[in-house]
């Protein structure tokens, strides 16, 4: 069995660190990621507790509270794909639900007490506030139908869910056997994993598969190589044997690391080069570059532009303005294959790589924000013809972030101070955003103006 729950283990750690070191600002995969976490530290718990811990009943009143982590989690993502609008209202709104729930799944562990058997009432209204909620926010999003892309998929989503929300409880309990709660879990969690992974790289206008499978073919070997050396170690101490616990704990903490460390390897190696190369920053500047140019390189698409319509290229043109100042993230941009960059890097004269063609594409928008500029000759106005302009430029061309906590003015020359003043003093964050997605909006409009009719349809 502990063979079988490192699986399980393995799968959602690396799942929820992959979706995690995707966009730790996006919600719905910082959301997910928490998930799949807490779901294998409570499967790496839930292993300890039963391999014969000396603190078994301990371990498992807390465990009973660990469990309610992920199907929190789960349900948070859930209401954040099911909100059919991006406001205030509906951000405390889901909030506010998502806390009733948790306050729900909080009281029946209260009265639970453990997940050890038998099936208390405390475990009926556990499974009671997981699975009516999640159900309930998969009607709603159904029949608002806010999802892009099919609506089935979205139910395949929530319906995974639903699922695992309770597989937390049911496989401490034992009301199925556990291999079978253990193999169909790992199962379901894959193709959650998948599942979100897939949304947001449709969102983002990535590619997925290569990726993907690259990270995965490394977690293999390395979950191999680290956690093999304690599954042999446990088959060699038996059932009954006195270090059982100890190299179970080891197990899955080589896991963890093993498997962190591969997934978030580009961080660490920044790290790593600010240490060694701390006199160097021009050095740890081109290395930072290479690396991101690597890591974005899969996530290129064939063709990107085939077949996009113009919602999805407002979309795309959204994303790539919000990743303004970020290469590494521009380099994976559907945008970098407009006809208009292969035209802009003739007339330089230099290669088509995949670094030139990101720093084509911020120029390339960089003028079309400028073509925003009323024409009065002035550097700044707060005029309703200014609006477009100012929502742009200033937050993404000059990087003046207003709203950012503790964020002052310094550093900024007399122009972007007067723009920071004015947002700061005048401007809601919620009608900054309206203006930007506005404001991209007409960038993508003259974008797709340079698009060929044959590629355009």
């Amino acid at each position: 069995m502990a063979a079988l729950s490192a699986v399980v283990f393995t799968m959602s750690w690396w799942l929820g660190l992959y979706l995690l070191a995707r966009d730790p600002r996006k919600p719905v995969l910082a959301l997910a990621a928490i998930g799949l976490t807490s779901f294998a530290f409570v499967v790496a718990l839930d292993a300890v507790r039963v391999c014969g811990a000396a603190h078994a009943d301990l371990l498992s009143r807390i465990e009973i509270y660990l469990v309610a982590v992920p199907a929190v989690a789960w349900f948070a993502v859930l209401v954040e794909l099911a909100r059919p609008c991006d406001s205030w209202r509906s951000r405390a709104g889901e909030a506010l639900l998502v806390a009733v729930v948790a306050v729900a799944v909080l009281a029946g562990a209260v009265m639970a007490g453990s997940v050890d058997g038998p099936l208390r009432a405390g475990h009926w209204v556990m499974f009671a506030a997981i699975s009516l909620p999640t159900l309930g926010a998969m009607l709603a999003a159904v029949l608002r139908r806010s999802q892009p892309g099919p609506v089935a998929g979205f139910v395949i989503v929530g319906t995974l869910f639903f699922a695992l929300g309770n597989a937390i409880l049911i496989i401490p309990l034992g009301l199925v056997p556990s291999w079978l709660a253990l193999a169909s879990t790992g199962f379901d969690v894959a193709v959650l994993g998948l599942a979100v992974a897939l949304w947001d790289s449709f969102d983002e206008g990535q590619a997925l598969r290569a990726d993907m499978l690259r990270s995965f073919a490394a977690t293999v070997v390395v979950a191999g190589l680290f956690g093999g050396q304690a599954l042999i170690g446990l088959a060699v101490v038996g059932p009954d044997g006195s270090g059982r616990t100890a190299l179970t704990v080891l197990l899955f903490t080589s896991l963890a690391v093993a498997v962190a460390i591969h997934v978030f390897a580009d961080p660490l190696a920044g790290v790593l080069d600010r240490l060694a190369f701390w006199k160097s920053p021009a050095l740890r500047a081109d290395r930072a570059a290479l690396r991101s140019t690597e890591s974005a390189l899969p996530l290129r698409k064939a063709g990107p532009l085939d077949d996009v319509d113009d919602d999805a290229f407002a979309r795309l043109t959204r994303r790539a303005l919000g990743h303004y100042g970020d290469l590494s993230r521009l380099v994976a941009s559907p945008l970098t294959a407009l006809p208009e960059i292969d035209v802009r890097l003739a007339q330089r004269g230099v290669p088509d790589q995949p670094l030139e063609r990101a720093n084509e594409l911020k120029a390339l928008l960089a003028d079309s924000i400028a073509r925003l500029k009323p024409r009065d000759g002035g550097e700044f106005g707060t005029s309703d013809e200014w609006r477009y302009y100012n929502a742009l430029y200033f937050p993404y061309v000059v990087g003046v972030r207003a709203y950012a906590q503790n964020a002052t003015a310094s550093g900024l020359d007399p122009v972007a101070r007067q723009a920071w003043q004015w947002f700061v003093t005048e401007v809601p964050q919620r009608s900054l955003h309206n203006w930007q997605n506005a404001a991209a909006r007409l960038i993508a409009a003259d974008l797709r103006s340079r698009v060929p009719v044959a590629q355009a349809s």
